[in-house]
């Protein structure tokens, strides 16, 4: 009996920690809202993990440069909870990264979804000793960060929908065959029979979404060269700057970020890069997606930029993604 409580004892955490990511059952019928600030990130680990090369992985994954913002700025803001403190309003966060370490734990990755609020998301890593939790939070790099950037994406689609501005999604569905949720804050700023700009705007940020189209000839209009080389003419068209003459262009200087991506079943061309004015000083991030309309006959491209010189950009930009990744 003495034998099987020892066990008992050192298996129990992993159990405890295992029910309380896993179980359903003990949730409660309406969860409370989740805590936090959008890009944040809370690390449950005792200091001594956090202060050794179990910390300096995580920090590598997460305060990894944010691509394409004018300034440096880290994926995540993160901070560091102890188990022992991990109670009442820490559950609550948006987003928890749960480092357990016991030599009874196997190896394991785990994603879970709304245990102690909503929508929250956890990621769990399990493992028998420190040198194997900093290896394997190195080698799920890109599963952790897509976790967290799918859970703020999802976050400000929801709210998207729950007060849409219905009458632009119309005028956008009639125009391209289909729409993103647009926030009620949006409004409309230009149109033409091909191009239309939507903008939320305070009295230091702007917050903009370009969608145009063109007719589909072929393949090659996907390529970075072709995209850009479009973009640039639509933007000097459609999208003066404050001075006489001025108006957006992409950076030349800075090689585009150029990806494919499928994203809930939707195949598309993105391209991340930072815009500028040509006679100007303004300038910010931007994310450009382009993919065929449903009946093949044009290019339709759907972009999100941002002007905000007095802030830092990741979250306004990671607001606009969200947006233009909404379209349906």
């Amino acid at each position: 009996m003495k034998t099987h409580r020892i066990l008992l004892a050192a298996l129990l955490p992993c159990l405890l920690l295992a029910l309380g990511a896993c179980s359903k059952e003990k949730k409660p019928a309406i969860l409370p809202s989740i805590s936090g600030k959008a890009g944040e990130v809370e690390i449950v680990s005792s200091k001594a993990l956090w202060e050794s090369e179990v910390g300096s992985a995580i920090r590598t994954v997460l305060q990894a440069e944010y691509p394409y913002t004018p300034q440096k700025e880290s994926k995540y803001r993160i901070y560091n909870v102890p188990p022992e403190g991990f109670v009442n309003v820490f559950r609550l966060h948006r987003n928890i990264f749960y480092v357990h370490i016991a030599d009874t734990c196997k190896k394991k990755f785990a994603i879970s979804k709304d245990i102690w609020a909503a929508p929250q998301t956890m990621v769990t890593i399990y493992a028998p000793d420190e040198t194997s939790a900093a290896e394997m939070i190195l080698a799920y790099d890109e599963k952790i960060c897509e976790a967290f950037e799918d859970a703020e994406r999802e976050r400000v689609i929801y709210n998207a929908r729950k007060f849409e501005n219905a009458a632009l999604a119309d005028m956008v569905r009639s125009m391209f065959g289909g729409s993103p949720w647009f926030p009620s804050s949006y409004t409309l700023k230009k149109k033409t029979d091909d191009f239309v700009w939507i903008s939320y705007e305070t009295t230091y940020t702007t917050q903009g979404i370009f969608i145009y189209k063109f007719p589909y000839t072929g393949p090659e209009q996907f390529t970075l060269e072709a995209l850009v080389a479009k973009r640039n003419e639509v933007m000097k068209e459609n999208v003066p700057a404050s001075l006489e003459g001025s108006y957006m262009i992409t950076n030349p200087v800075i090689e585009p970020g150029y990806y494919h991506k499928n994203y809930k079943g939707r195949d598309f061309v993105e391209i991340r890069s930072l815009w500028e004015t040509q006679n100007d000083y303004m300038g910010g991030p931007f994310i450009s997606d382009a993919f065929q309309s449903l009946d093949g006959k044009d290019v339709i491209v759907i972009e999100g930029f941002v002007y905000a010189p007095k802030y830092d950009k990741r979250d306004y930009l990671r607001q606009v993604e969200a947006i233009i990744y909404s379209w349906h």
